[in-house]
C-alpha cells in the first residue's frame, strides 16, 4: 500500500491544467480552461478544467472527476495506477505501509519480471532492424505483409534470431536472474543448459495498461516449420492470459472516442487494423472470452463488436462468449469475414474505406444470430428446437438490469415471433429462469452466511415512508446548493461575529452536533460533519480537500456539486455598462436563500405528516390538533418565503 504521506505529496504537487493538457489542448477562457472532450467525439468544446478548484466537468458526456480520477479514466489505470503515474510525472519517491513478506517477494518478483521483459524487447527490436538475419528473414517478411515501418516500431514487434542462445547469453552476460529468465518463458532450462525459448520467431511484445510489456507471443515465419505456430508466454506474476486483451494499450482512448470496441482473435489483425486507421480494436489471443477479458473492455465501452472468420470454427468461437457478454451487460454484435478471409487480409484487399462501410453494414445482433445459427442446425426436429427455444430463453434471461427491461421485452418479442411460439409464454419462460437463477444464487449466499437470530417484528416499507423519501428526493438540490455554499463561502465573513461556515452550522444545527434533521442526504451530512471538524481543527477546507478524499462517495459528490461554468455572458457585457455583480458579490444572499429554501423543504415534509396524521385519525380532539398544528406551520411557511431574496446574476 501506497503511504498517505507520499498521497498527500502527489496531491500537493498536483496541476489539473499540466496532467490534463498532456492529453487535451486547452484554451483559458475566464477563470477556467476549455478544450475539446477526450471520453467522447465533440466539434463545440464542452469539457472544461478549474484550476482554482482543481476539478474537470465535460457538459457534453457530463464525466467529471479531479487529477487523479482524470488519469484513472483517460489511461484505464486503477487508483494504485493512476498515484504511481503522477509521482513518476511529478518526481515523488513513493513510500509503501508495511506488506507482508510474501506481498512484497511477489512485488519484487513482478518487478524483475518486468524489467527483464523491457530489455527482451529492446533486445528483439534491435535484432529485427539492426542484423542481417533479422532484415534479411524477419523484416522483409513483415513488409511482405504490407507491414509499415512506422506501425513495427509502434507495436514493438522483433525478432529472435535462430541460433541456440543469443538472447540467452546476452541476458546472462547482462546478470539478469536466470530463474526468472526461466520464469519469463523467454529461456527455457533442460537439464542444466539454457536456451532461448522463441528462437528464430518473429516476437510480439504483449503490453499492460500502463504500457509495460507482460509476456510476449512468438510465431514461426516458414510455413513447412512443424513447430507450433504461436508459443505465447507462460502464466506468472504478471502474465495471466485470461486478463489479456491484445493491443489494449494502444486502444483504450480510441475505443473511449468511438464508444465502441472490436474485438479479433489474432495479433496481426489488431495491427492491420491500426495501420488502415481503425484503432478501437483489441484481440482475445485466440482463445475463447472470459469474464475478466469482458471486464476490460466494459471499462471502455459497453459496446462490444466481435469481428471473427466466417468459417464454422469462427462462428463457434464468436458464440461461445455470448452469455458471459450478457452477464457483463455490453451490448453485443458479430461481423462475419467472408469465407477465406481474416481482418487482417480482407481489410488488406478492401482498404480502410471500405472495410468500416462492411463492418457497419454486416452487424448482426448476436441473440437473434444465434438464434438462425441454432435453428438452421435443428431444421425439423422438434427435440432440437424445443433445446434452442429453452437455449434463448437462458441467453436473453442474462439481460436482467433494471435498465435493460425494454432491451430484454424486444428480444422477446423478436424472438417469439421467429419461433413461433407465444409471446406471453415465451416471458414466462424467460422469467422463470431468471428466478430460478436468482432463488439458485440466494440459496448460495445463505449457506454462506450463519443463521441470523429471529426479530418478532419486520421494517417494512409503507406508502406514508415511500412518500416521505419521494419529497426528501425532490428537495435533494437543496441540500446540494447549502453544500456548495459551505465549501465555497464557508471562510468568508458573515457579520463582525461570524464566518458564513459558522452562520450555516448555527442555522442548521437542530440540537447538539445533530443536522439530520435538516440535511437527509448521508453522504452530504458526512460532508458538512467533515468540514466541521476540519474548520474546528484550524484547516480552511476547499474543493481539493474533499475532492482528493479516501471516500470515493465524498469525493464525486463534491465534484459534481462544484459549479465551474461561470463566466459571465458576453452578450450581457455588450448590453449593460458598468459591472455586472457575480456570486462571489451575492454569496450572503445566496446563503441566507438557501439555508431558508431547506428550511422549507422540512416545513413542507412537517405538513405532509401532519396531513397524513390527520386523515388517519378518527379522534375529533386529536383531528382539531393537527389542524392547529396545519396553521402554525403555514404560517411559518409564509414568513420564510417572505425571508427568501434571490439576487440576479448572469452567466453563460
Amino acid at each position: 500500500m501506497i503511504s498517505q504521506q507520499s498521497i498527500q505529496e502527489i496531491q500537493s504537487r498536483i496541476d489539473i491544467i499540466d496532467v490534463v493538457g498532456s492529453f487535451v489542448k486547452l484554451k483559458k477562457r475566464g477563470t477556467n480552461y476549455l478544450g475539446l472532450c477526450p471520453f467522447h467525439n465533440e466539434k463545440t468544446p464542452s469539457f472544461t478544467v478549474s484550476p482554482g478548484k482543481e476539478i474537470y466537468k465535460c457538459f457534453g458526456c457530463g464525466k467529471s472527476g479531479n487529477t487523479i480520477g482524470f488519469v484513472m479514466e483517460h489511461e484505464k489505470y486503477s487508483y494504485v495506477e493512476a498515484l504511481r503515474w503522477l509521482a513518476n510525472r511529478y518526481n515523488v519517491v513513493l513510500e509503501e505501509t508495511d506488506t507482508s513478506p510474501e506481498y512484497k517477494a511477489q512485488q519484487q518478483t513482478a518487478d524483475s519480471l518486468y524489467i527483464i521483459n523491457q530489455f527482451a524487447q529492446g533486445f528483439f527490436s534491435e535484432q529485427l532492424f539492426d542484423t542481417d538475419e533479422g532484415q534479411t528473414i524477419a523484416l522483409s517478411y513483415l513488409r511482405e505483409r504490407g507491414f509499415r515501418d512506422d506501425i513495427i516500431r509502434k507495436f514493438q514487434l522483433g525478432y529472435n534470431p535462430s541460433a541456440r542462445d543469443s538472447f540467452t547469453q546476452t541476458a546472462l552476460a547482462k546478470q539478469y536472474n536466470p530463474e526468472l529468465l526461466v520464469k519469463s518463458g523467454l529461456v527455457a532450462n533442460r537439464e542444466g543448459s539454457m536456451y532461448d525459448n522463441y528462437r528464430g520467431r518473429i516476437i510480439f511484445p504483449i503490453h499492460n495498461q500502463s504500457g509495460k510489456v507482460m509476456g510476449f507471443g512468438a510465431r514461426v515465419i516458414k510455413s513447412n516449420d512443424k513447430a507450433p505456430k504461436y508459443i505465447n508466454t507462460p502464466e506468472n506474476e504478471i502474465y495471466v492470459k485470461s486478463r489479456i486483451l491484445y493491443g489494449s494499450y494502444f486502444a483504450r482512448t480510441a475505443i473511449d472516442k468511438a464508444d465502441e470496441c472490436l474485438l479479433v482473435e489474432g495479433y496481426t489483425d489488431v495491427i492491420s487494423l491500426h495501420q488502415a486507421g481503425i484503432e478501437n480494436v483489441v484481440a482475445s489471443g485466440g482463445t475463447s472470452l472470459t469474464t475478466d477479458q469482458l471486464r476490460l473492455i466494459k471499462k471502455y465501452s459497453n459496446n462490444l463488436t466481435i469481428i471473427y472468420d466466417g468459417d464454422s470454427a469462427g462462428v463457434k468461437a464468436a458464440l461461445r462468449g455470448l452469455d458471459l457478454a450478457l452477464d457483463e451487460g455490453l451490448n453485443v454484435r458479430l461481423v462475419l469475414i467472408p469465407d477465406g478471409e481474416d481482418p487482417d487480409s480482407y481489410v488488406r484487399l478492401v482498404g480502410a474505406q471500405a472495410f468500416n462501410e462492411f463492418i457497419q453494414k454486416e452487424k448482426k445482433d448476436f441473440i437473434l444470430f444465434q438464434l438462425q445459427v441454432s435453428l438452421q442446425e435443428a431444421g425439423n426436429d422438434s427435440v432440437k428446437k424445443s433445446q434452442v427455444v429453452n437455449q434463448v430463453a437462458e441467453s436473453i434471461s442474462r439481460i436482467n438490469r433494471a435498465e435493460d427491461f425494454t432491451r430484454r421485452q424486444d428480444y422477446i418479442k423478436q424472438v417469439s415471433g421467429m419461433l413461433k411460439v407465444e409471446e406471453a409464454g415465451f416471458t414466462n419462460l424467460v422469467n422463470t429462469i431468471i428466478r430460478d437463477r436468482i432463488s439458485r444464487e440466494e440459496n448460495r449466499q445463505r449457506q454462506k452466511q450463519e443463521p441470523e437470530p429471529a426479530t418478532d417484528s419486520v421494517e417494512q416499507s409503507t406508502p406514508e415512508s415511500q412518500a416521505g423519501t419521494q419529497l426528501l428526493n425532490a428537495y435533494e438540490k437543496h441540500e446540494q446548493a447549502i453544500i456548495r455554499c459551505l465549501i465555497e463561502y464557508g471562510l468568508k465573513p458573515w457579520n463582525d461575529q461570524m464566518t458564513v461556515a459558522q452562520y450555516i452550522f448555527q442555522e442548521l444545527e437542530e440540537a447538539p452536533d445533530d443536522y439530520s434533521e435538516n440535511i437527509a442526504n448521508p453522504v452530504h451530512l458526512k460532508i458538512l460533519q467533515l468540514y466541521k471538524i476540519w474548520y474546528h481543527d484550524g484547516l480552511e477546507p476547499n474543493y481539493q480537500s474533499f475532492s482528493y478524499s479516501e471516500d470515493p462517495e465524498i469525493s464525486q459528490a463534491v465534484v459534481n456539486l462544484a459549479v465551474i461554468d461561470q463566466d459571465i455572458s458576453p452578450n450581457w457585457k455588450k448590453h449593460y455598462e458598468g459591472y455586472i455583480p457575480t456570486r462571489e458579490d451575492l454569496y450572503r444572499d445566496e446563503v441566507r436563500s438557501t439555508i431558508a429554501y431547506l428550511k422549507l423543504r422540512n416545513i413542507h415534509r412537517q405538513m405532509e405528516e401532519n396531513q397524513s396524521e390527520m386523515e388517519k385519525s378518527t379522534d375529533i380532539d386529536q383531528q382539531m390538533i393537527s389542524l392547529k398544528v396545519h396553521a402554525l406551520l403555514k404560517q411559518k411557511e409564509l414568513e420564510i418565503l417572505e425571508m427568501i431574496k434571490v439576487g440576479t446574476v448572469i452567466f453563460k
